[in-house]
């Protein structure tokens, strides 16, 4: 079994990540013609797309809208051109309570549920989420494959046809699953006598495939409590019906608590620290929060600047009061001056002057504190 990272963080139970491939143009004009609509028929709340940076390519455009409950989501989505014509998306939505697979998938409220979507395709490996892909007839190709699979954000599904199907049996295993993990699930398909090569390539990652059943790859890193023998399926009936167990197989692994994939949290990062999608409440509230950090910020520079002017206060008392005790330059130095003297006095009152500024000095953080966020954007109309 693959060793597991443990200096990851662990995915909330409130997130939904993904990441795909838009393979044909205008992947943009897409989004902002799918998301207007959306609006128009209130399925979403709001949506806009941010000011892009000049040297920058990526689109970035946020959404936020609610599910059942009335529980709101929020979510945001890169878009990267990728070559070729295509572009990849990173799309990654939180919500006020933990996800339910139940919801709609976030890919859906970005991107139109039409059957032929160009832009349904998993980042890594470019294959299709639902729709299966039979694998290669070369064996490095299959280990080279799984490989490459288990470091996307995807789930991926290994099933071996124990004998040839109809098409009843080709059709995808995604048509059964919640709709929150439709958009999440890779399905790969073994013919009948691939088994010995697909459980060659699939022992470096610690797991096998019975004959006849499934399998759910693990991810990189490893989540805990991982066990292939926990995810393997021993009989999947290829006949149309429903495969019960592996729907429930795949279900139970896409919740099972595991580390942040690469790239995730930065994503995540930028989600909730970046957000500019505010209600009116919300502008509100940040606008008071402001306004209470400036009146802060203006009450530390006035008490400074009653403590700088005593401290100037006192120096110049004690300067007068050592001028009037020593008033020629033949006047005794430290060295012997007594006890008592005005000239120890002065140089008490200094020492405490110095000592008095240091705690007035502003550190770097108070100053980074007083630093105003960015504004938001703007809606994309």
């Amino acid at each position: 079994m693959p060793s597991s990272p443990t200096d990851r963080p662990t995915t909330p139970s409130t997130v939904w990540a993904a990441r795909g491939r838009h393979v044909g143009p205008d992947a943009d004009d897409v989004l902002r013609h799918h998301l207007r609509r959306l609006k128009d028929e209130d399925t979403l709340d709001d949506f806009q797309e941010l000011p892009a940076a000049e040297d920058s390519p990526e689109r970035i455009l946020e959404a936020r809208w609610r599910v059942p409950g009335e529980v709101t989501v929020r979510a945001r989505l890169t878009l990267v051109p990728a070559g070729d014509d295509g572009s990849e998306w990173t799309l990654v939505a939180e919500a006020e309570q933990p996800w339910d697979q139940s919801w709609p998938s976030p890919a859906t409220l970005f991107w139109p549920d039409t059957p032929d979507a160009a832009w349904d395709h998993e980042a890594v490996t470019g294959l299709p989420f639902r729709d299966l892909t039979p694998l290669p007839s070369e064996d490095k190709a299959i280990r080279r494959l799984f490989k490459e699979a288990v470091r996307g954000w995807a789930v991926h599904v290994v099933v071996h046809e124990a004998m040839t199907t109809d098409d009843r049996g080709r059709r995808p295993l995604t048509r059964w699953l919640p709709p929150g993990l439709r958009h999440r699930v890779v399905e790969h398909r073994a013919a009948p006598d691939q088994l010995r090569v697909v459980n060659w390539a699939l022992r470096s990652l610690g797991v096998e495939v019975p004959r006849g059943g499934a399998v759910v790859l693990p991810g990189h890193p490893v989540p805990p409590g991982y066990d292939g023998g926990d995810f393997a399926v021993r009989s999947v009936f290829l006949d149309g019906s429903e495969p019960t167990e592996l729907i429930e197989t795949v279900t139970r692994y896409a919740v099972l608590p595991k580390p942040l994939p690469d790239g995730a949290d930065e994503a995540l990062t930028a989600l909730r620290e970046q957000w500019q999608l505010l209600t009116p409440e919300e502008e509100l509230a940040r606008e008071r929060a402001l306004v209470a950090m400036y009146a802060d910020a203006l009450a530390a520079m006035t008490r400074s600047r009653d403590l700088y002017r005593e401290a100037a206060e006192r120096a110049n008392e004690a300067l007068a009061a050592y001028r009037e005790a020593v008033p020629g330059p033949a006047a005794e130095g430290p060295a012997g001056a007594p006890a008592g003297s005005p000239f120890q006095q002065l140089t008490r009152t200094f020492e405490r002057l110095k000592g008095s500024t240091r705690t007035l000095r502003p550190t770097r953080a108070e100053d980074d504190d007083q630093d105003p966020p960015d504004t938001p954007g703007h809606e994309v109309g």
